[in-house]
Parts: structure tokens; C-alpha cells; sequence
């Protein structure tokens, strides 16, 4: 089993969650990889792939503020701003507190826009890209993403609307959809992820960025920009069925990530839950060959 380590550090107001695992067989010129998780979950969704390929590689999962074990400090409590933005810095100073000179970013749904933000700004810390549903495109929302996306929520129909995906059976849905057998998702993920959300503090917050994510789309033309321009090795995988980030979203990548490696998977947005025995080998050869090639 693989050595994971579960840490708090202080950045700003914030005493960020953070799981980390202690490679026993390192091997020099491989980057660590940051997992940034995504909508509703926290770091724990990325158990298992840690567990895989921690003994090789380090691996470093955080919990965003508002979720997960992540906490603000009191005196922050009633003016951190949740919103994509604020998520992006504050990830960016987690980043700089564990002195990353450079990492591949795994970024899955919310991770996307967390990480891209980072990115755009700071092109020298990506020293490759994993890509797992996190949309850059407008070809990639589906039907409902789009409304979605376009949705006040601050009136009471939108703010109904919002709450219905912060219930057990909105959370369910997310992870449910699109599997190839529901017998192989744990209902462990999506359980604790309701119970977070139990908490007031944290439903509140996720209200705040579910009515923030329309930022996003006008942030895509400038990622899609630092994509074409930076070229990072790429790795795109991506649960087909995904009823929200449908499959043209990863084909889109291909238009400024010409030599990414694409991979499709028979299962929904989280991939990981059914599909890790067949992901976590293709992102060993994905790492192992940016430390090889020194890319």
C-alpha cells in the first residue's frame, strides 16, 4: 500500500487539507503530480489512484476551501469570496507554500477551472497536463450544463434549482450516469460528499460558485489561448457518458493540443470510480515518459 500522508497548512485565512504520498521507489526527473478535484467532492475521490501510484510517484491532492476538510480561519468566515477566481489563488499560494517549482496538473470538472486559472498566469509551473472531464470549450457542455451555466440562482426558482444538485440524489446523479455498472461505484464517494454538504458553510458556499461558474465560459478563449501557445504534453481521458462535459469536449482539446494523447472510457463523469484499474497505467506511462524525455 502506498505511504499517504493527510496534512493542514496556513495559507492566508485558509488551513487547507491536503493528502500527499511518500514515493518509496522515487525516480528522479519525475514531476509531481497536483490533483485538483472536482464538483461536489474533495481530495478523497482521488484515493484510489493515490494508492496505485503513490509507491512511485508523489502525488499531492488539496481540499478547496468550502470543501472537504479545508477550513477558514473564523475571522475570514463571513468575507472569503467563493468564486473561481478566489479558488485559483488560493490553490496558487497552496502551490507556492509546498515550494512546486513545476508539476503535471490532473484536472477533473472544477479542477479545470481552478487550475487553468493558475496556469494561464503562471505557464512555467505546468510541466504537463492530465485532463479528465474538466470542459475548456463550448462544444463540450451538454444540454443541461448549458442551463446550467446560464442560471441566475439568485432568485428562488434558480436558487431551487442549484439545491437540487447539492442532494443526495442531485450527487448520485453525477456519479450514477452514464456507468457501465453501477455495482462498481462505492457509495462511500458520494455519501461523504452529502455529508459535507450537511454542513451550512458549505452549502452556502457551493451556492456561491454554482452561480459563479458562468465566469468560466468567458475564461475559455484566454485558456485555449495559453494551450495553443504553451504546448504542454497532454493527456486527455474522459468518461464518455458524462451527462454534463459530453465527449466533444475532449475531442476539442485536439484543435490546440494536436499531439495529446486521447483517451474515451464506457463510464460517466467520475471516471475514476469505475475505471481506475484501466487510468491509473496510462497516467504511470504519461509520467514516466516526461521524466524520461525531460519534457
Amino acid at each position: 500500500m502506498a505511504r499517504i500522508l493527510h496534512r493542514t497548512i496556513r495559507v492566508g485565512a485558509v488551513d487547507i487539507f491536503y493528502r500527499e504520498t511518500l514515493p518509496r521507489t522515487p525516480q528522479s526527473g519525475r514531476p509531481p503530480i497536483l490533483l485538483l478535484h472536482g464538483f461536489p467532492s474533495s481530495s478523497h475521490q482521488y484515493r484510489s489512484l493515490m494508492q496505485i501510484l503513490g509507491d512511485d510517484h508523489r502525488m499531492i491532492a488539496p481540499d478547496y476551501p468550502g470543501f472537504g476538510q479545508t477550513q477558514i480561519a473564523p475571522s475570514g468566515d463571513d468575507t472569503f469570496d467563493f468564486s473561481f477566481q478566489s479558488l485559483s489563488r488560493v490553490i496558487e499560494d497552496f502551490i507556492d507554500a509546498l515550494s512546486l517549482g513545476s508539476f503535471v496538473l490532473y484536472a477533473f470538472d472544477f479542477g479545470g477551472p481552478v487550475g487553468f486559472r493558475i496556469a494561464a498566469r503562471r505557464p512555467e509551473l505546468i510541466a504537463g497536463l492530465i485532463i479528465q472531464n474538466a470542459n475548456a470549450y463550448e462544444a463540450g457542455l451538454s444540454d443541461a450544463a448549458w442551463h446550467f451555466a446560464m442560471l441566475d440562482g439568485r432568485d428562488d426558482a434558480g436558487t431551487k434549482e442549484f439545491e437540487g444538485l447539492l442532494s443526495l440524489d442531485g450527487i448520485k446523479f453525477q456519479y450514477l450516469t452514464g456507468v457501465a455498472d453501477t455495482g462498481f461505484i462505492s457509495p462511500d464517494g458520494y455519501m461523504l460528499d452529502q455529508h459535507y454538504l450537511e454542513r451550512q458553510e458549505h452549502k452556502a458556499a457551493m451556492l456561491s460558485l454554482l452561480r459563479d461558474y458562468k465566469t468560466n465560459l468567458a475564461e475559455y478563449p484566454i485558456w485555449q489561448d495559453w494551450l495553443r501557445r504553451q504546448r504542454p504534453p497532454a493527456q486527455i481521458l474522459w468518461g464518455q457518458h458524462d451527462p454534463l462535459f459530453i465527449e466533444a469536449g475532449a475531442q476539442a482539446y485536439l484543435t490546440d493540443l494536436p499531439d495529446a494523447e486521447l483517451h474515451i472510457f464506457d463510464t460517466g463523469h467520475f471516471a475514476l470510480e469505475e475505471c481506475v484499474d484501466e487510468i491509473a497505467p496510462l497516467i504511470a506511462e504519461f509520467i514516466g515518459r516526461l521524466g524520461s524525455t525531460g519534457e
